[in-house]
């Protein structure tokens, strides 16, 4: 037992996604048997979403109280923040539609369940008005709508009880407290639930590389590798224009001083692993003032989820894809805001997008049987998207931090001296 936890998790997940894929090379339509062994997998995920985004929401939202202290900086690091997630989600968005890694994928074989199809094929028929959206937005019972999974709404409710927590001021000090221990203590659940991840990936792999052959195989690579060159677009475009155009930073010194924290955040999938690394960089490596790098990078960690955005859009046209859900500009305009929203809600470690696909399918129509698509691939990406999201903690600090005058741009410049 020692020997199995003394193995880094993303080394057991992908020893697991490799012997899964072999077993169900060779076990053939069989695999389909283990598959409940990642079913339970995807059922702890889903078991979390609720939980998970309102401790997390709400303990986010309160605290931007910081915000009356660092005046001007605040809502500079939020306007970055919430751009540049539409930005990555429209990417993401744009990526899956060019490519369409889903498109001739026969998920006939995946026995869906009825059910679920026929949700996805009313929704398509009925349609959702923009009023409907609206009013389904507001929740009439807070307790009926976390019972339902209903997440948009919930959504609406934390923000809400964020806002009265800050209008509050030091009667809300109290309350803000137990939600950022519950926040504490959820992402501590989170993290038990994916000490399971590699048993689940293992079942999951088999299932996929049985059931569904060689073409299942070959369009889960081609998500991977969509993940991967979107999450370097958001890097080198978004990230790299916001140091260039609006910092006016030299873009290479950047990249330079943060690269610690990139390769800590690749190896650990954790934005608040992370953290400690990101602040000293910010710190020592880029010049940023210790006020905002603590703030801007610390605020970030909770809410600045880029890469997580843009595989929130991706991934729902996948699902999207594979089992025939025509998905209208509604659709797609209500997964930017759901992405957004999602990747704010994601807890900053291992795993949380992976949740958070909950949030935006079931509000399109599509089947979160697509979450068993996708888990056994999710690790490797989730890596990749955690080093989008620490960079972008960075480069809205160093860019917050050289439009308010708290940047020391020699000690940038100097960086590679470090």
């Amino acid at each position: 037992m020692k020997t199995w936890f003394a193995i880094p998790l993303w080394q057991r997940v992908i020893g697991a996604l490799i012997l899964g894929i072999i077993v169900g090379y060779f076990w053939g339509p069989g695999a389909a048997s283990i598959k409940i062994v990642g079913d339970i997998f995807i059922a702890f995920i889903k078991m979390l979403v609720v939980p998970l985004i309102f401790f997390s929401l709400v303990a986010g939202v309160a605290s931007i109280g910081d915000l009356r202290k660092l005046g001007s900086v605040g809502w500079r690091a939020l306007l970055l923040f919430v751009v540049t997630g539409q930005m990555a989600v429209w990417l993401g968005l744009g990526i899956g539609t060019l490519v369409q890694p889903g498109a001739g994928l026969d998920a006939s074989a995946m026995n869906l369940d009825a059910a679920a199809l026929e949700r996805a094929q009313a929704r398509q028929e009925d349609g959702v008005t923009v009023q409907q959206m609206i009013l389904e937005m507001v929740p009439s019972s807070p307790v009926q709508v976390m019972a339902d999974v209903n997440v948009l709404p919930l959504i609406i409710f934390s923000l809400l009880i964020g806002i009265g927590i800050l209008m509050a001021k030091e009667e809300g000090e109290p309350v803000l407290k137990i939600f950022e221990s519950g926040s504490v203590v959820m992402q501590k659940v989170t993290m038990v639930v994916m000490e399971l991840t590699p048993f689940g990936v293992f079942a999951l792999m088999a299932w996929v590389a049985g059931t569904l052959g060689v073409d299942a195989l070959q369009a889960l690579g081609i998500v991977v590798v969509l993940n991967y060159l979107g999450c370097f677009l958001i890097i080198g475009l978004i990230y790299g224009g916001m140091i260039k155009f609006i910092a006016k930073l030299p873009v290479i010194d950047f990249f330079r001083g943060i690269i610690d924290a990139m390769a800590v955040s690749y190896s650990t999938a954790s934005s608040n692993a992370t953290l400690p690394v990101t602040l000293r960089c910010a710190r020592r490596n880029l010049g940023v003032s210790n006020s905002v790098a603590s703030f801007v990078i610390s605020l970030g960690a909770t809410i600045n989820m880029n890469g997580t955005a843009m595989y929130l859009g991706l991934a729902t046209l996948f699902g999207a894809q594979v089992f025939g859900v025509d998905l209208s500009w509604g659709d797609y305009v209500l997964i930017s805001v759901l992405g957004t929203l999602g990747a704010i809600g994601a807890a900053g470690i291992p795993g949380s997008g992976l949740i958070m696909m909950v949030l935006v399918f079931g509000a399109v129509g599509v089947p979160l049987e697509t979450i068993a698509l996708v888990a056994g691939i999710d690790r490797i990406m989730d890596m990749m998207r955690t080093t989008t999201n620490v960079s972008g903690d960075a480069a809205v600090a160093v860019t917050v931090a050289a439009l308010t005058g708290e940047l020391d741009r020699a000690e940038l410049i100097s960086a590679d001296d470090v």
